[in-house]
């Protein structure tokens, strides 16, 4: 069998249900059950009525002697409260050797509180490094699926190989997770989500492309704790995602639809409509119910409406990740936040900043400190300058790195000094794209051809649904003569190649050289979907150039 071309088994077929039970996955429902009211799942005797692990098992964060895992006990995951009583119920957790959990490495109890929605996150330590385990919680008599985990290299370690995916934007209305189902079944090292985890918009009664029945609760956009739960119970529930998060572990990082669209430090998208009070108290509740959600290290709590996520992993001498915050600490977006717009001056003001002076400065001195193979940015939004506008002028979205010259010029200066092999991984964009990344220049053109000199490539991942199904090439403004993609490819010297079908990406990383395959399904808006490699780029060592097989 072709692996990389298989489709889908039939959600009623055998296989499907024994890769499904394996992994806590279960045929999403038709009609999601809630009506806004509060319905307790637990009895007088503290015993579940339904399934507490409707939103499944996580693991993340690794280091070599370190995993964290999590669980929300959530019998009803369509209520704000999960369907669990105000009080504290204890979780035994057990990490083992093998899928049948045993021999048994560890095992402790925690306690869920209702302050966290009923959330744990344990950091199990004293584990070996490079090795996978196993993992289970059982809450009153309830056992969870069984996880699989995997610690990371010790720093010193030279792995042969190293072999993970990235993911973002899956907007549940827009379509089915398929997508997760394979990337369940890749046994990799990590995943990495780059934000857009859910979606802050209200759904319609119909469920979009789901075609559920969603009730009034989910009507509204998101503002509140208990509504940002709601979303999370909802997106969630999907058993695809459910068994991609319980197949490895994930490093994870937002965007801005976590909170609000486009947001930039304390301004929201729309201000006129939202103080800078009433904003971040959303923020806090926004980064609240995210943390309560991810499987993140206690660094990662959110203070009110703080929350520091750009963190640095590394494993082994091979491959080191530096995850960005791209949301908290920029200025508001140029020029009216623009998608294609010419002449924007104050782009290229010095005084503008993306990622903040600290985050700007940990970032750098990182890259400096590195003595790893490849350096990798996992990264919400495209770094590699992107003219979308047809002839001479210039056309640039001022929401991506091209609207904030100054720090993008400063990390491709860095990568020039520092990274011998700098990668750039990113969301966002709905749409897969292959750029070579070129040397600092002061206007941030990356297309210029007298300037050959890459410094680094980038991959942007298109979405997991969001968008709908896509299509090979983006036809992105129907008033546009040709399509959109190529256009942008004939435009830009450094950009080779763009899709827009769903998906996923997946790479391979050795020594030697970098593969990247962009996996892609043709549709989303009903399940089933086959799954295919659209196309496959090799980076060699030592050469930051972009090469087909």
């Amino acid at each position: 069998m072709d692996l990389d071309n298989r489709s889908v088994p039939d959600p009623d077929a055998q296989s499907r249900r024994r890769f499904l039970q394996r992994t806590g996955g279960a045929s999403a429902l038709a009609v999601v059950g809630t009506t806004g009211a509060t319905a307790t799942a637990v009895d007088e005797d503290g015993r579940f009525e339904r399934d507490p692990y409707s939103l499944g098992i996580a693991s993340g964060d690794p280091l070599p002697d370190s995993v964290i895992l999590w669980t929300r006990l959530a019998p009803n995951p369509y209520e704000a409260d999960g369907g669990m009583p105000d009080q504290k119920v204890p979780v035994k957790w057990t990490v083992a050797e093998t899928e049948e959990m045993r021999p048994v490495v560890d095992t402790g109890t925690v306690f869920a509180r209702p302050e966290d929605a009923h959330s744990v996150h344990v950091d199990i330590r004293d584990l070996d490094p490079n090795t996978e385990y196993y993992y289970q919680f059982t809450a009153a008599g309830h056992r969870s699926s069984v996880g699989r985990t995997k610690t990371a290299p010790a720093p010193s370690a030279s792995p042969e190989e190293f072999r993970f995916a990235f993911a973002s934007c899956q907007a549940w209305y827009d379509g089915y997770y398929t997508p997760y189902a394979y990337m369940a079944e890749d046994e990799l090292d990590l995943v990495i989500h780059l934000g857009d985890y859910i979606y802050e918009y209200g759904i319609g009664p119909d469920g979009a492309a789901r075609d559920a029945s969603v009730p009034q609760a989910y009507r509204e956009e998101p503002e509140t704790l208990d509504r940002y739960r709601l979303q999370y119970g909802l997106y969630k529930s999907d058993p695809d995602l459910r068994a991609a998060h319980a197949s490895a572990p994930w490093l994870i990082t937002r965007d801005d639809h976590e909170v609000d669209n486009n947001w930039a430090d304390e301004v929201p998208q729309d201000p006129d409509e939202q103080t800078i009070e009433a904003f971040l108290e959303r923020r806090a509740a926004a980064f609240k119910a995210y943390y309560e959600h991810m499987p993140f290290r206690p660094a990662q709590r959110p203070d009110g409406p703080d929350q520091k996520l750009y963190r640095n992993y590394t494993f082994g001498d091979l491959v080191e990740f530096n995850v960005l915050d791209t949301r908290l600490y920029r200025s508001d977006q140029a020029c009216g936040d623009a998608f294609n717009v010419d002449e924007c001056a104050a782009r290229f003001s010095e005084d503008r900043t993306l990622l903040g002076d600290e985050q700007e400065a940990w970032l750098v001195d990182n890259l400096d400190a590195s003595e790893a193979t490849w350096d990798v940015l996992a990264n919400q939004l495209p770094f590699a300058s992107m003219d979308f506008l047809r002839g001479p002028e210039d056309g640039y979205r001022m929401d991506q790195w091209d609207g904030y010259v100054a720090d993008q010029r400063t990390v491709k200066q860095a990568f020039e000094d520092y990274a011998e092999n700098a990668v750039v991984v990113t969301g966002d964009f709905h749409s897969n794209w292959a750029s070579e990344i070129r040397s600092a220049e002061p206007t941030g053109s990356d297309a210029d051809e007298n300037d050959p000199e890459t410094v680094g490539v980038e991959f942007v991942g298109t979405s997991i649904s969001s968008g709908g199904d896509g299509a090979e090439f983006d036809d992105f403004n129907g008033e546009r003569e040709g399509v959109f993609g190529k256009q942008v490819v004939r435009e830009n010297e450094n950009v080779k190649y763009n899709n827009d079908r769903r998906g996923y990406t997946r790479c391979t990383v050795t020594p030697d050289r970098w593969t990247t395959e962009f996996r892609v399904v043709d549709y989303v808006t009903e399940r089933g979907a086959p799954i295919r490699t659209d196309a496959t780029f090799v980076v060699d060592e030592g050469d930051a150039r972009l090469r087909r097989p």
